[in-house]
């Protein structure tokens, strides 16, 4: 006997780490949902975060496994809550995905993979990568780009350094400073001048103060594009539209 066939969309689960970024994330799913689904209509989402001081705890001490096993505790229980499928708004613990994919119960859209596919199919060559220390230094992003031919170009030791404190001092604080805007812009600016053709928003926070407009490059706002590729997969297979009244 086969099993019935699923009439709406898949439920997403959301492996939460800091609030700004996950709270973006979060919304974008929510708003443009219904250019999907029709007025309103989004599909069910969960989201689970513990105290982004456990993460931290971890990070500092470049204890990945010890991050992998927050993100499999948030990932249990979205599958108990029914979750189909996972996405984390948080770049830099990506990096934990080896440890949590062979023992996760549900499967997971990976934010770099999904940022490295746009950039393919705008035409990009060259990719800036901006984001925390842990985040720049890793190869989440290098390995997903590569494999897709792209080059890309990293931050100076200094940049890197000021970048994070900005992030993780202000932005996952909600605070956000015009001249923090002004460094990040200039970092772009010279990646640009590097060869750069576009510019990876590798911290889910970035896209709360830098975008097209103030950007000397493209940029690929990977918390939208991560929630945005979790819409198209919430809606695959789905046989029956929901219907606004």
């Amino acid at each position: 006997m086969t099993s019935p066939k699923r009439i709406g969309p898949k439920h997403i689960g959301i492996v939460a780490c800091s609030a700004e970024g996950a709270a973006l994330c979060y919304k974008t799913i929510c708003v443009e949902g219904a250019g999907l689904l029709g007025a309103h209509a989004h599909p069910e989402v969960s989201m689970h975060t513990p105290s982004l001081a456990d993460y931290m705890a971890h990070i500092y001490r470049g204890d990945w496994q010890g991050v992998g096993e927050l993100m499999l505790a948030s990932a249990d229980k979205l599958a108990k809550m029914g979750a189909d499928f996972l996405i984390c708004p948080d770049n830099t613990i990506h990096q934990a995905l080896p440890y949590v994919v062979p023992r996760s119960p549900l499967p997971w859209l990976h934010i770099a993979e999904v940022a490295a596919q746009h950039a393919v199919e705008r035409g990009f060559r060259t990719v800036g990568i901006t984001g925390t220390r842990w985040l720049v230094d890793s190869e989440v992003y290098p390995e997903k780009l590569a494999a897709r031919g792209l080059k890309y170009v990293r931050p100076s030791a200094a940049e890197r350094d000021e970048c994070n404190r900005i992030i993780m001092d202000e932005l996952v604080c909600s605070t956000f400073k015009p001249e923090s805007v002004v460094y990040f812009q200039q970092v772009i600016g010279r990646m640009k001048d590097q060869g750069c053709d576009a510019v990876v928003l590798g911290c889910t926070e970035i896209p709360l103060i830098i975008n097209d407009a103030n950007s000397a490059l493209p940029t690929l706002d990977s918390t939208r594009l991560l929630a945005r590729a979790a819409l198209r997969r919430a809606v695959e297979g789905t046989s029956k539209p929901a219907v606004a009244a």
